[in-house]
């Protein structure tokens, strides 16, 4: 016992040199580890050191947890979000913690965090819309934090907390004795603001929020019409954030406003909105933004944590921070100033033939790097002759091209470009690793049925509803589930979703108790019955809403453009230029042929010349290679889909490498084990 105290108290140098402390790695959100004892010559060695099965995956359940280990024990969450402490050498379970109190629970958790003072210790999690605080030697909560252990996320808004939902699946970072923690928020309305706070890390309470839509007064209120702070919502930092823990700057990117494809009840640049904001972390004040979509109806969210990086020009050694898109490209910022390292250009763009929309007439897109994914898509690209038939019935066109009632084509799609597993950096190299999706979507505008006189419940799931599970209550899974067949025993259950919501899905509340009744109804028995319309409000029930979130793949299930469909790509920050990309993923009835795969989960690059990666959705591989050139040097079969970023860490002088095998993606089989490798 005296020797682990003895450890707690060494410079964190050395636990960044044997301990995984922090969601991908470091607050510098880098995924870079110093160990070097895997390395290019020996990875091929790798064998199973142990694994441990969570226990309680089932059809459609996913673990997305990039887990900690800190002095010899992994924290990390299950397929339902249980909370567990193992011993990293071994795998064996310490302890399990379950925030739903032993209720049917699926999320996602993508990490926690650990929080040290001396001997002082706190793991931090969330869970729905409460963020606990556990003691890590024992898995109980510690009581003096909130109201019994855990903080209502919902307080502090500005709106009723019966009324709003919200989650916070990615960690937040921590800063001295504060929490800073971002949140996922429903993108159709109605809808929570997506402010970023400080919390206290020893009672919870709240110690500072920036308000990411601006309230009366505050600089970007102008952006929006007058009254929109009061009903609007989104505008929030889902994907994570990194901190500058020298300088005091926290770096937050946010998603797109609520609703995500259709503004009218919001015209304006709609700040802050789809940009990076450097914050003060002590006090939460703006130090400068950037707005990389304005009034954003392509759901074009930034979608992974920045990346701090440093940077040669001319000669010199620049901080700068980098930030994906699922556009694909890279954006590189002076992380001081806000200024741009590389050239910028100011693209002009349509305007929308939708009644009540207005776009903004010009967006900004990088002209160095060259974009890690394809831009448009054209017809020469679809080798299908049905799908080419369906091509020349939609729109397409460069980004930006509005959404229409015909349909839009977002390449890439709705899924990046870039995901939230985010990037890589090597500071020796200059290098930015890069998993990419390229696959294209199609965007359709419907009109939204009228919410007066006299209607019935499957209008009103159609209005409600529909957008995201689709008219034939098909769903697409797991994002949105298909609700055709719901389980009548957990009627309750689905009750409390409609009138709260949960994750991305808005609550209902503002719905009459009759027909929230008559929703469920239809759900549980596709029964429509009769049912007495709201009276409408137009500032939430708008003329137009979507027909689903739709893949454009051919008839055979596959993505309708030529491959790659998923990239792998190294950038060199320094000069712009690509170092070596190439396609990334299997399907395993096409294995003969390269085509690449979606793909979620980030990469971990070491000293030791490696970059490990999972995230493929089908082939279930858990791949190793040279950083310096991409050669493929070492892959396993993991027991389903590592759509997790992996770990690495030092115990008893071994090198472990960890990833979760949670599966689940597009129709993949899903899983509850976490596998760990080493050398002989």
């Amino acid at each position: 016992m005296g020797m682990r105290i003895v450890l707690w108290l060494l410079p964190s140098l050395l636990f960044a040199q044997a301990d995984w402390r922090t969601y991908r790695g470091g607050p510098e959100q880098t995924g870079f580890s110093n160990l070097k004892q895997i390395t290019k010559a020996n990875v091929a060695k790798l064998q199973p050191a142990w694994s441990f099965d969570t226990g309680d995956a089932e059809k459609g359940t996913e673990i997305q947890c990039n887990p900690l280990v800190i002095d010899g024990v992994l924290y990390g969450s299950s397929a339902k979000q249980k909370i567990f402490a193992l011993n990293a050498a071994t795998g064996q379970p310490l302890w399990q913690f379950d925030p739903s109190g032993g209720k049917p629970a699926r999320g996602r958790n993508r990490g926690l965090v650990m929080w040290q003072e001396g001997k002082e210790r706190r793991l931090l999690f969330t869970w729905r819309n409460w963020l606990f605080a556990l003691d890590p030697a024992t898995g109980k909560l510690i009581e003096t934090f909130g109201q019994q252990g855990r903080v209502d996320l919902r307080e502090g808004l500005g709106r009723d907390p019966e009324r709003v939902s919200i989650s916070a699946p990615t960690p937040g970072i921590l800063y001295k004795d504060m929490l800073i923690q971002g949140s996922l928020v429903p993108e159709g309305l109605p809808s929570a603001p997506g402010d970023i706070r400080a919390y206290d890390v020893r009672t919870g309470a709240i110690r500072w929020s920036f308000h990411t839509l601006p309230r009366p007064g505050e600089p970007g209120y102008e952006t929006w019409p007058k009254d929109a702070w009061t009903y609007a919502g989104g505008t929030n930092s889902w994907p994570g954030l990194a901190l500058d823990e020298k300088r005091g700057i926290v770096f937050a990117p946010t998603g797109s406003a609520s609703f995500d494809f259709y503004g009218a009840n919001r015209h304006g640049n709609n700040l802050y909105a789809n940009c990076l904001l450097a914050l003060d972390a002590a006090t939460g004040k703006r130090k400068w933004h950037f707005q990389f979509v304005k009034h954003d109806v392509w759901d074009r969210d930034l979608p992974a944590p920045p990346t701090l990086v440093t940077v040669k020009r001319n000669g010199k050694s620049i901080d700068a921070v980098a930030q994906i898109t699922k556009s694909g490209h890279v954006f590189v910022f002076h992380r001081e100033t806000g200024e741009s390292l590389f050239p910028l250009t100011t693209v002009d763009t349509p305007d929308s033939d939708v009644e009540g929309e207005k776009l903004a007439r010009q967006q900004v897109l990088p002209l160095k790097p060259a974009p890690f994914a394809r831009q448009e898509l054209t017809e020469d690209m679809i080798p299908n002759p049905v799908a080419k038939a369906r091509f020349r019935q939609i729109r397409s066109g460069p980004q930006f091209t509005p959404p229409s009632k015909e349909g839009t084509v977002v390449f890439p799609g709705f899924d990046g470009g870039g995901e939230w597993g985010g990037a890589a950096f090597d500071a020796s190299t200059g290098l930015l690793y890069i998993n990419a999706n390229e696959m294209p979507w199609i965007l359709r505008l419907v009109p939204r049925p009228a919410a007066k006189g006299a209607t019935s419940a499957r209008t009103l799931y159609i209005q409600n509803c529909a957008a995201c599970h689709r008219e034939d209550r098909a769903g697409s899974p797991p994002e949105f589930p298909q609700l055709a067949k719901l389980d009548p025993a957990k009627r309750a259950d689905h009750a409390r979703i409609i009138a709260k919501g949960q994750g991305r899905m808005p609550g209902f509340g503002h719905l009459p108790p009759a027909q929230q009744e008559a929703i469920l109804e239809y759900l549980l028995t596709g029964k429509d019955a009769a049912a007495t319309a709201a009276s409408g409000n137009s500032l939430i029930e708008q003329a137009y809403q979507t027909d689903g979130y739709n893949k454009f793949l051919d008839p055979d299930g596959y993505p309708a453009v030529k491959p790659p469909w998923g990239t792998l790509n190294a950038i060199n920050l320094n000069t712009g230029e690509y170092a070596w990309r190439q396609p990334f993923g299997e399907f395993p009835a096409l294995a003969d042929k390269t085509t690449g795969t979606e793909n979620y989960g980030g990469p971990l690059v070491t000293a030791g010349g490696v970059l490990f990666i999972g995230a493929t959705n089908h082939d279930r591989q858990f791949r190793a290679f040279d950083k310096d050139t991409g050669k493929l040097l070492w892959k396993t079969t993991l027991s389903a889909g590592g759509n997790a970023t992996p770990a690495t860490y030092l115990v008893n002088g071994k090198q472990y490498v960890v990833i979760a095998a949670g599966g689940g993606k597009s129709g993949a089989p899903s899983g509850g084990i976490y596998h760990a490798f080493a050398l002989p």
